[in-house]
């Protein structure tokens, strides 16, 4: 029996060697800058994309995979001998991936015989929905069974907790994903933004006069939620590794971790964070 295979796409936000390494698959999103056509970590790389981020005029637009797209993964695997699939896609309050993956289930269950695929809405982004991932991938690799993966993602849906903060909310604002923070746009100038994710939306955590402020309050935050229990951590940038290596040394001096990596936002989330970004994804082990 092969195992389970574990489908995600380029918000997942995963480095390369940790897709390699876990057997991950995924799918790009699509960018639409002008008249160009692009695809998130395919024929757009990240630091070539912020470069050209930090200066552009306009925000170019971004759409999720379709349901073609994730078909054809699927299909891939049923031809290469999978027959169970565990699908994790980001918040369907910020996307149409998760709905897009439906429609290749339903597509795949009438035209791939004999194979079984579970699509799940993680109701997060980044490397949250990317620690689901990896753990998902990490149990397949370790033989556990489609249910038993689905069960366990579902349980790390409401401990995974991202922060993060930037120059500006400009960019969540004008690609309209800013969610319940729109009233913060018009007191910007001289303040950072913390936000966060709850429920699939994009929300205020508070703000603060200067990024070691910000980067303080989202430790005590954090240290605040998980108490003595130890964590899973990425720090989590868009051209901003020094701002996220300072993160770290704050975390590690009062939180217990057990695991931790750096990663930078895919292109596609770029677009809606802007260069600078820098803040953490993780979630609580039991104790």
């Amino acid at each position: 029996m092969r195992p389970v295979a574990i489908v995600t796409d380029s918000c997942a936000s995963l480095p390369a060697q940790i897709l390699q390494e876990l057997n991950i698959h995924w799918v790009a999103y699509y960018i639409h800058r002008g008249q160009e056509i692009l695809r998130d970590l395919v024929t757009i790389q990240r630091d070539e994309f912020l470069s050209w981020l930090a200066t552009a005029k306009a925000l170019p637009t971004t759409a999720c995979p379709g349901p073609g797209d994730y078909f054809a993964i699927y299909q891939q695997l049923a031809e290469e001998g999978t027959t169970d699939i565990v699908s994790l896609h980001m918040t369907s309050t910020g996307s149409g991936a998760y709905q897009s993956a439906k429609v290749a289930q339903e597509m795949a269950e009438k035209k791939l015989y004999g194979l079984r695929i579970e699509v799940i809405d993680t109701h997060t982004v980044s490397l949250c929905q990317g620690w689901m991932v990896i753990e998902a991938a990490r149990a397949a690799l370790a033989g556990k069974t489609l249910d038993e993966i689905v069960v366990q993602v579902k349980q790390m849906i409401p401990l995974t907790q991202m922060m993060q903060t930037a120059d500006t909310l400009k960019y969540l604002y004008m690609g309209g994903r800013i969610g319940l923070s729109q009233h913060l746009v018009g007191s910007l100038l001289n303040i950072k933004p913390l936000i966060g994710i709850r429920d699939g939306v994009v929300v205020p955590l508070g703000v603060a006069r200067s990024r070691l402020k910000a980067y303080q309050m989202m430790v005590e935050m954090m240290e605040n939620a998980v108490g003595k229990s130890k964590i899973k951590i990425a720090y989590v940038h868009a051209g901003a590794l020094a701002e996220v290596e300072k993160i770290k040394q704050m975390v590690e001096e009062r939180v217990g971790v057990a695991e931790w990596f750096f990663a930078e936002l895919s292109p596609a989330l770029m677009v809606h964070t802007g260069p600078g970004t820098a803040g953490l994804c993780y979630y609580k082990l039991e104790a």
